[in-house]
C-alpha cells in the first residue's frame, strides 16, 4: 500500500498544464478542463502502475496537457519487453477510457456534447502519443525497436534522427494545415525543446546505461553475444557495441587471431573504477 501512495505523492503538474487550467477557468471551460485532466491523469497512471508493479524507481510523474512523462531511474537496462509494457500501458488506458464513456452516454447519463467532446480528447491525446518522436510514447517505442538489432548508442541516435524528421513533418503540418492553432505550435515548442535536450545529453544517457550496468542490481540476462574487437580498440569505442537485454564476453584479436577473451565487467571495471578511459583493449591484457 506504502509505494501506491508513495506514487500519488510523485504526481506533479507541468507548468503548461497550469497555465491551461487558468486560461479554462478564466473563460469558464471547466468540463473541458476536467475531461483533460482525467485523460492524462489515467495516461499516466497506467505506465506508472506497471512500473511499480515491475519495482522500477519512479521519481515523479509530470502531467501535460497532451499527456505526460514518468521519471524513473531506470537507465536501459531493464527487459525489452517489460519496458514496452511499461510504455503501451499509457495508450492502453485510453480504450477503457473511451468505452466508459460511450456507455455513459448511450445511458444518457452524460450529454451527446460531453460525449464529443471527451472523445475529442481522449483520441487526440492518443493519437498525439503514439507519433514516432521523443519523449512521446511513439518515439519510445522506436527506441526499443532499434535496440533490438542495434547497440544502445546507436540506437538512441537513430532513434532521436527519426524524431527529428518526423518532429519537422510534424512541424510542416502545423504550418500549413492548422497555423492559427496555438496548442499545435506549444506541443511542437515543447517536442522541440525536448528532443534538443535529449540531443545534447547523449553522451551522458549511454554513461548512465554504462553505469548501472556496472554498478546496478542484478539484470536479467536474456543471451550472451560475443564480441569480437580488435587488440587497438579503445575501450570506450568497445563499450558503445553494448546492447540492451544480453551480456557480452569479448574477444580480443590481433592480426586475424584470437589472443584472449574478457568478461564485460572486467571492461567496465577498467573503465570506471580503474580510470583507465584512454586505454586499448590490448592494454587491458598487461599488468600495470
Amino acid at each position: 500500500m506504502n509505494k501506491w501512495l508513495d506514487l500519488i505523492m510523485r504526481i506533479h503538474v507541468h507548468p503548461f498544464l497550469w497555465i491551461i487550467i487558468g486560461i479554462g477557468l478564466v473563460t469558464g471551460r471547466i468540463k473541458e478542463i476536467l475531461c483533460l485532466l482525467v485523460i492524462v491523469l489515467i495516461h499516466e497512471l497506467g505506465h506508472a502502475a506497471l512500473a511499480v508493479f515491475y519495482s522500477w524507481r519512479i521519481k515523479r510523474v509530470f502531467l501535460l496537457p497532451f499527456g505526460g512523462a514518468v521519471e524513473v531511474e531506470e537507465h536501459g537496462n531493464r527487459p525489452l519487453k517489460e519496458e514496452f509494457a511499461v510504455i503501451i500501458a499509457g495508450p492502453l488506458q485510453h480504450i477503457w477510457l473511451q468505452l466508459a464513456v460511450w456507455i455513459l452516454a448511450s445511458f444518457q447519463i452524460i450529454e451527446p456534447h460531453t460525449f464529443e467532446m471527451f472523445t475529442f480528447y481522449n483520441l487526440t491525446i492518443l493519437f498525439v502519443n503514439l507519433l514516432p518522436i521523443w519523449p512521446l510514447d511513439g518515439g519510445k517505442i522506436v527506441f526499443l525497436l532499434l535496440s533490438k538489432r542495434f547497440a544502445f548508442q546507436k540506437a538512441h541516435w537513430l532513434s532521436l534522427r527519426t524524431s527529428l524528421c518526423c518532429g519537422l513533418l510534424l512541424g510542416c503540418w502545423i504550418l500549413f494545415a492548422v497555423p492559427m492553432q496555438i496548442s499545435a505550435w506549444v506541443l511542437f515548442v515543447f517536442l522541440a525543446a525536448s528532443l534538443f535536450d535529449e540531443h545534447r545529453q547523449r553522451h551522458y544517457t549511454h554513461v548512465r546505461f554504462l553505469l548501472e550496468r556496472y554498478y546496478g542490481k542484478k539484470r536479467d540476462v536474456e543471451k550472451l553475444i560475443p564480441l569480437t574487437v580488435k587488440a587497438e580498440d579503445k575501450v570506450y569505442h568497445v563499450m558503445a557495441k553494448f546492447k540492451r537485454g544480453c551480456k557480452h564476453p569479448i574477444i580480443i584479436e590481433k592480426a586475424g587471431e584470437k589472443v584472449s577473451e574478457l568478461d564485460e565487467n572486467e571492461v567496465l571495471h577498467a573503465y570506471f573504477a580503474d580510470k583507465r578511459t584512454n586505454s586499448s583493449m590490448e592494454d587491458l591484457l598487461l599488468p600495470y
